[in-house]
C-alpha cells in the first residue's frame, strides 16, 4: 500500500507527544507537514520529528497537494470549521474528540464530499484490550452484561488552558465524558434511549468540573460514570454481567511501552480474588488509529467509524447537557 501522507493542524500536545509519533512507526503513515499559526513554532515541531515542510497558518497546509490527509487537533470549537475546510481543499480528516460542541454542528460535517473520509479519532477502539473485552462480552463470558461502570478524572485548574474556557467548548463532558460515552455504546453494542446527569460547574470559570451519568440502554442495561477536571488522576472502566465482570486497568491512556491489564472475574470471591489477568501486549493505539484511517484512506477497508458515528456520541451528549438544566431525563436524538 502506498503510504498516505498526512498534515498536521496545529502544534498541540497531543499532536506532538502522541498522534505524530504513532504516525511515525508505521510504514503506512508518513508525516509530510505541520502548520501552525506561529511560523517559528511549527518549523520546531517539524525539525523535532524531521518533517520536511512547516507553514505558518493552517490555510497554507490545506492548499498543499502532497498532503493526504490531515489530523485536526485543535481546540473544540475549531473542529467543525477547520474539518470542513480541509475537506472542501479534498483533504480526509482525523478529528480529534469531540469533533464538535453540539450534534447540530456536528451534522454540517454531512456535506462534505462525498470522496472525503471524515473520522473522529477515539484511539481507543483501535486498541487490542478494547476489542478484547467486547469478544468476551460478545462471546458470554460473564452472561448477559447488565451495567458498565467508567471513571476518568484529571486535574487541571490552569485558567489559561483551553479545557476551562467554556467559550470554545472546555470542560470535563466534552474533554473525557466522551470517552465514558463511546464505552457504553462500543460494549454495549448497542445505543442508549435516555439519559440523565448530575453536573458540578467551577464558579470561575463557569465549565464543569464534575460530572456524573446514567445512561439507559434499554433492558436494564445501565452505563455510569464519573468524569472531573479537578480530581485525582483516575481511570477505570468495568462490565459487569449475570455471570461476572471485566475490569480494565487503564482503559483510556493505555501505555505504548507496557502491557495492558485486563481483569477477568467470575465473582466467585469477593474483593477480586477470584479474577484473572488478561495482559495484551504493548502496541501504540495511535499508531493502530492513524493506520486504520490510512487503509480505509486507500480503500484497503471500511471506513468503521465515521460522521454518522461522531453525531450519534454528540447527541448523547447533548442530552446530558440538557439533563442539566431540567434535572430530568432526557430522550436521546
Amino acid at each position: 500500500m502506498e503510504p498516505v501522507r498526512w498534515g498536521i493542524l496545529s502544534t498541540a500536545k497531543i499532536g506532538r507527544t502522541r498522534m505524530i509519533p504513532g504516525l511515525l512507526k508505521s510504514p503506512l503513515c508518513k508525516v509530510v507537514a505541520i502548520a501552525s499559526r506561529d511560523g517559528a513554532a511549527a518549523r520546531a515541531t517539524a525539525d523535532e520529528f524531521g518533517v520536511a515542510r512547516a507553514y505558518g497558518s493552517y490555510e497554507e497546509l490545506l492548499a498543499d497537494p502532497d498532503v493526504d490527509a490531515v489530523y485536526n487537533p485543535l481546540p473544540n470549537h475549531l473542529h467543525v470549521p477547520m474539518t470542513l475546510a480541509a475537506a472542501d481543499a479534498g483533504k480526509h480528516v482525523l478529528c480529534e474528540k469531540p469533533i464538535a460542541i453540539t450534534a447540530a454542528e456536528a451534522e454540517r460535517l454531512r456535506n462534505v464530499p462525498p470522496h472525503v473520509l471524515i473520522a473522529e479519532a477515539f484511539m481507543v477502539r483501535h486498541h487490542p484490550q478494547w476489542q478484547h473485552v467486547r469478544d468476551l462480552v460478545r462471546a458470554g463470558e460473564i452472561g448477559e452484561p447488565r451495567f458498565i461502570q467508567a471513571a476518568f478524572s484529571y486535574f487541571n485548574a490552569d485558567p489559561a488552558n483551553i479545557r476551562n474556557r467554556p467559550d470554545i467548548g472546555g470542560g470535563g463532558l466534552l474533554d473525557i465524558g466522551c470517552y465514558a460515552v463511546v464505552a457504553g455504546r462500543y460494549f454495549f453494542d448497542d445505543e442508549p434511549l435516555r439519559a440523565i446527569a448530575l453536573i458540578d460547574r467551577d464558579i470561575a470559570f463557569g465549565v464543569d468540573r464534575i460530572a456524573s451519568a446514567i445512561l439507559d440502554f434499554g433492558n436494564g442495561r445501565q452505563l455510569t460514570f464519573t468524569v472531573s477536571t479537578q480530581a485525582a488522576p483516575h481511570q477505570r472502566v468495568q462490565v459487569v454481567g449475570t455471570k461476572g465482570r471485566i475490569e480494565i486497568a487503564i482503559p483510556f491512556n493505555a501505555p505504548a511501552d507496557k502491557a495492558a491489564r485486563i481483569f477477568v472475574d467470575d465473582c466467585s470471591q469477593h474483593g477480586g480474588a477470584s479474577a484473572r489477568l488478561v495482559e495484551v501486549p504493548p502496541v501504540d493505539q495511535y499508531q493502530l488509529q492513524g493506520e486504520a484511517f490510512s487503509r480505509a484512506i486507500r480503500g484497503m477497508e471500511p471506513l468503521a467509524y465515521g460522521v454518522e458515528d461522531a453525531i450519534q456520541n454528540m447527541r448523547i451528549l447533548d442530552a446530558l447537557q440538557r439533563s442539566e438544566a431540567s434535572g430530568a431525563w432526557e430522550k436521546i436524538g
